[in-house]
């Protein structure tokens, strides 16, 4: 039997990128801190794999100043949205493919 993988996006291989599309798929706008929290990752790895999303234009940026402190929030951009379930899809396709 074939194993069809179409549809599944690059982006998303590794496990703290699909962490972060996760966690903003259920919450408006989260910071970096709380994304920090949610996934369970340094300071350094989460930045990077925000960066490469934020370079697909998967997930958006919103800079304020809290107290005179800056607070970064991310939240999934409308592109990265329709990515995430064209992926999601896949990956359903796949698991009923491989069970039925």
């Amino acid at each position: 039997m074939k194993i069809s993988i179409e549809g599944l996006n690059k982006a998303f291989e590794s496990r703290i990128k699909l962490g972060i599309m996760s966690v903003l798929a259920v919450n408006h706008m989260l910071d970096f801190n709380a994304l920090k929290e949610y996934l369970d990752v340094t300071d350094g790895n989460l930045a990077s794999h925000i960066k490469a999303l934020e370079k697909e234009e998967f997930i958006g940026v919103e800079k304020t100043f809290v107290d005179r402190k800056s607070n970064t929030k991310y939240f999934m951009t409308k592109e990265g949205k329709k990515a995430f379930d064209e992926h999601l899809k896949a990956l359903e396709k796949l698991i009923k493919g491989i069970s039925e």
